[in-house]
């Protein structure tokens, strides 16, 4: 798919890979499904990134107008689940 990841100009590199390989593991989720323990590793270095949930929101909204992915829904399904539980989702 051709589309850009919301990101900040003011992220170091490793801030800026780290916010791209969570919206990839959004984009595997709808794709093919995750593991979950893998989805909440890569969100919990988001959130190092991003703390503010209005800026998560701002960042998820972003995404999802480029890509059609709901991260929010995502998140909310990872948080429901257990252990390492696969986590995928439909379009």
């Amino acid at each position: 798919m051709e589309y850009s990841y919301p990101f900040s100009i003011d992220w170091t590199t490793d801030e800026i890979v780290d916010v791209v390989e969570f919206f990839e593991a959004i984009e595997k989720t709808y794709e093919k499904g995750i593991n979950r323990q893998e989805l909440m590793d890569k969100y919990r270095k988001f959130k190092k990134v991003v703390p503010s949930m209005a800026e998560e929101k701002t960042y998820f909204r972003e995404f999802e107008e480029e890509s059609g992915y709901v991260s929010f829904q995502v998140v909310k399904k990872m948080k429901e689940a257990s252990g390492d539980d696969l986590i995928r989702m439909k379009r």
